[in-house]
């Protein structure tokens, strides 16, 4: 008998090195990009791509449920401040 809801498959390996770099990458020597290099040998553009798009995962919420929604959270919260930069809303205007 099939079951009601439809399992979800585990997260691919690239995506939960990406999550785990995510939750310890502070702990690496220097700076964030080249620890990007070092760890992923990909440019910090691709790397954030790949982030973004794992992030969307339904897989990723299984993986690390706390991590991923505060990485969700400050997504949103860049993309909503670029938003108002750009269209020039009040909140983004010097009083």
């Amino acid at each position: 008998m099939p079951s009601a809801t439809p399992e979800i498959a585990a997260l691919p390996a690239r995506e939960q090195r990406i999550l785990t770099f995510e939750r310890q990458w502070w702990s690496h020597a220097g700076a964030k990009e080249a620890a990007i290099r070092a760890e992923f040998d990909l440019p910090a553009a691709r790397y954030y791509q790949l982030l973004n798009a794992a992030l969307d995962l339904p897989e990723a919420i299984l993986f690390d449920p706390l991590l991923v929604r505060r990485l969700q959270r400050l997504r949103d919260a860049r993309t909503d401040a670029r938003s108002a930069r750009v269209l020039g809303t009040a909140d983004s205007t010097p009083q």
